[in-house]
């Protein structure tokens, strides 16, 4: 279908008038011809408001970038380039920014070995991740191509897989003092009651044929200095992903110890992780001695049968 013209000769001169149409094969002339579909009358006397209504109507049919690029292509003054969703990690933001982590990144960013030469892309950067770890789960690299062709996000236009690992590895030199920050920023804005946690673990495997190589490690499971640790990128400096009593039943397979603490409505406090190979009765005590150091001590732990070792009842 198309808009079609025709012209009729007045005494004052050529009328034009705008028709729908669209072409028929008209068997007997054996050729196509158009059949008029409706008249939108005189070209003077259009009546725009009533075209915008039908314009709009058609839209609707169309999906928002297919209706705006259909509008352009009918356009000299409009190219169409690209359309991205911003629903999403816009309400994310919007979340980021009430918990203050901007403010809580910088501040972190103002001293100490490591940090980024600019806070502000950093921060971006970091909240790209977490959104795309909400709305599109994926590996550092595919991040970026998301970042850069998938969604808009206000302060950060493109970045790299390396832009992508340079702020993680800042992250883990952070992670302690952010951790209690947020945690902090949470209670306030959530006014959380903590004087009853629930506390538990689980295990993820990876899909390695052998395990990190062991190597010394302090009552929390950290690498003591002199031992360094691996990068996390599948080789086998790190000893952490290791033989253990897999939750997912697959001893076969190296694998990690993940522990979480909640409040009694469930809103997390803080995440561990330690070597898979990690008992649980002897996780409880690191658990309660981190949580005093956050000035949460009297609390009420809830846990199950797994942690109440002989020591930690004591």
């Amino acid at each position: 279908m198309y808009v079609k013209t025709t012209s009729r000769k007045t005494k004052s001169g050529t009328v034009r008038y705008l028709h729908l149409a669209h072409n028929t094969w008209d068997a007997s002339a054996g050729r196509s011809v158009p059949k008029l579909l409706y008249g939108f009358g005189r070209e003077d006397q259009l009546d725009t408001d009533a075209v915008r209504r039908l314009v709009g109507s058609l839209s609707k049919l169309l999906d928002p970038a297919a209706a705006l690029a259909a509008t352009a292509e009918a356009s000299t003054e409009l190219d169409f380039v690209e359309s991205r969703p911003f629903g999403g990690a816009y309400l994310l933001d919007h979340l980021w920014q009430r918990l203050e982590l901007p403010r809580i990144v910088a501040s972190l960013g103002t001293r100490g070995r490591g940090r980024p030469r600019n806070v502000e892309a950093t921060e971006r950067v970091l909240f790209a991740l977490v959104a795309n770890r909400a709305l599109a789960p994926s590996s550092k690299l595919a991040a970026a191509e998301w970042v850069n062709h998938d969604v808009h996000i206000d302060g950060l236009d493109r970045i790299d897989d390396d832009a992508c690992y340079r702020s993680m590895d800042w992250l883990h030199q952070i992670r302690e003092k952010l951790e209690q920050r947020v945690f902090d920023s949470a209670a306030h804005l959530l006014n959380l009651e903590v004087d009853l946690l629930f506390f538990d673990t689980t295990s993820t495997y990876f899909e390695l044929e052998d395990a990190d190589l062991p190597v010394a490690r302090d009552e929390h499971g950290l690498p003591l200095p002199e031992t360094g640790d691996g990068d996390g990128d599948g080789g086998s400096k790190g000893g952490f992903r290791t033989w253990g009593k897999s939750k997912d039943s697959r001893d076969d397979l190296p694998q990690i110890v993940i522990g979480m603490a909640v409040t009694r409505d469930g809103i997390p406090v803080r995440v561990w992780c330690w070597p898979g190979n990690t008992a649980d009765s002897a996780l409880i005590r690191q658990v309660k001695d981190e949580m005093r150091d956050w000035t949460l001590s009297k609390i009420v732990w809830v846990a199950d049968r797994g942690f109440a070792s002989a020591a930690n009842r004591r």
